[in-house]
């Protein structure tokens, strides 16, 4: 969401330039959007090739996300610093160059190296490409250039993981990663030719909130690492966990002196106590969670239990996406004359129901399960994030649009990376739980269990095994999708908090 500008935009229409340059930011943050989610698919066939464990894999889509998370919130200083076309002409030839680094690593390691780098870059793509429609196009023609970047934010998250999968079943998962450059070099030439130089202004570095920034990097950086590895390393009795989360504390403590003493604030987190805006950022945060949470764990599901390959597990996924691409052409419409309280509620509930239905899972679910759940996620995203996009950028100042924006965003990712980093734990509790729960239901002085055993053979304890860990698996999906239903529902009386928009006002240029 960044700010427009504050004198108004003469009625004209665009020139071509105008319309390349938003073409150019539109591709960026399309380019940035598919690859949060691009690798879910394709994730059992990578942690093979690679040699990682199922929780180790996780740290495949959060790296990238924990680093797009620090990034965002920066990305209007480093705007000012360099100059638009400087910043998104770096950014863009690092994405591409990280991306080819993940398409040939061959461990663990170097492929969350190569994710870290493409999610530092790949952020910084991601709020510059509003900000090149709230300054490029009239304010007449801005609601088509809001509209085009909500299809890709959007669309984003459920293309990926049918266009990874499409790729590792045809071709190789490698491509997931080397289709970022022929994208790339489109993406450079577009910048190149519509977007003009601006001179760089290296003085601002001296006045940056350099406590805020690195108490950013420490504080979400380690506490996302607590979150994923606290389950497998028996949280505080393990010196790593009890090391990261001081660290965590210390970048927090370095946030909030930076709030007090830094002339600009790399992201002003004061907006928070503003009622509505404070409501509208929890509502992300939990939307943000069923979005990218739903995307991971539903291609893991149809791997793991009904047998599904990456593309398939991918079209399931893909399924979300369809009302969003039907409503997407109305939904400027849908702002102007729909409540926005009415509108909110509406998402929320139907996102809550969409997550509802897939508690019912069964070792026999496959994607027939998940078509009306995947519809009905789709049309509660569309109701929700357009609007709480539009409700952030005007419960602000305008002179504070562009913070607002950072905290938005970095609230929306930040659900994800909450989400992967829960899905990692959840897996290996109930996993646990659910297995121990069956095999205490078995006694093995069982008329029924014996003749099992007799009838099946020397095999027959395997297959007994396998089926626990078949149901108990099937039932640790099903808490996932449960917590996120309950989440949704959580959050769902804040929307008493939300102001009506303006009635027939033009839309609110936000990312």
């Amino acid at each position: 969401m960044s700010a427009a500008p504050a004198a108004s935009q003469p009625e004209q229409r665009a020139d071509a330039a105008a319309w390349l340059a938003v073409a150019a930011g539109t591709l960026g943050a399309l380019m940035a959007t598919l690859d949060v989610s691009i690798v879910n698919s394709s994730l059992p066939t990578i942690q093979g090739e690679i040699g990682a464990s199922g929780t180790e894999g996780t740290w495949i889509a959060t790296a990238y996300l924990v680093a797009e998370i620090i990034v965002i919130p920066l990305s209007g200083w480093l705007e000012r610093l360099l100059g638009l076309r400087t910043l998104l002409l770096v950014a863009a030839s690092l994405f591409t160059l990280f991306s080819i680094a993940c398409g040939l690593s061959t461990t663990l390691p170097m492929m969350i190296v190569g994710r870290i780098g493409q999610g530092f870059t790949g952020g910084a793509l991601i709020p510059t490409a509003m900000t090149i429609i709230a300054t490029r196009l009239p304010r007449a023609q801005q609601p088509i250039g809001n509209a085009l970047f909500g299809a890709t934010a959007l669309l984003g998250p459920v293309v990926g993981p049918v266009l990874g999968g499409w790729l590792t079943e045809n071709v190789s998962w490698h491509y997931a990663f080397f289709l970022n450059l022929p994208v790339g070099i489109a993406l450079i030439t577009l910048l190149l030719l519509a977007i003009p130089h601006q001179p760089a202004r290296l003085h601002l570095i001296r006045d940056a909130d350099w406590l805020g920034i690195l108490g950013l990097a420490l504080g979400l950086g380690a506490l996302t690492v607590v979150l994923e590895e606290g389950e497998r390393e028996q949280w505080f009795s393990s010196s790593l966990i009890v090391t990261l989360s001081l660290v965590s504390a210390i970048g927090f403590l370095l946030l909030g002196l930076g709030q007090k003493f830094a002339r600009r604030p790399v992201i002003r987190l004061s907006l928070l106590l503003n009622r509505q805006f404070g409501s509208v950022v929890a509502m992300v945060t939990v939307v943000g969670m069923v979005i990218y949470g739903t995307s991971y764990a539903i291609p893991q599901f149809l791997s793991a239990i009904a047998g599904y390959n990456s593309l398939q597990a991918g079209q399931v996924v893909m399924l979300s996406g369809i009302p969003v691409m039907l409503m997407m052409p109305i939904t400027p419409w849908l702002i102007r004359n729909v409540d926005i309280r009415i509108s909110v509620c509406l998402g929320l509930s139907v996102l809550a129901l969409s997550a509802w239905l897939e508690t019912g899972l069964t070792p026999s679910s496959d994607s027939a399960d998940f078509v009306d759940s995947q519809l009905m996620r789709g049309i509660g995203t569309v109701f929700c994030m357009m609007f709480l996009n539009q409700a952030a950028i005007r419960s602000v100042p305008p002179e504070q649009a562009g913070d607002a924006s950072g905290l938005y965003n970095s609230a929306r990712n930040l659900g994800g990376s909450f989400a992967l980093a829960g899905i990692a734990i959840i897996q290996d509790q109930r996993l646990w739980l659910h297995s121990r729960r069956i095999e205490e239901s078995l006694s093995a002085n069982s008329v029924a269990v014996q003749d099992y055993v007799a009838a099946q053979g020397s095999g027959a304890l395997r297959t007994i095994e396998a089926t626990i860990q078949t149901q108990a698996l099937t039932m640790t999906y099903a808490d996932m999708f449960w917590i996120m239903s309950v989440g949704i529902m959580c959050v769902i009386p804040l929307v008493i908090f939300l102001r009506p928009l303006p009635k027939h006002a033009p839309l609110a240029t936000g990312h």
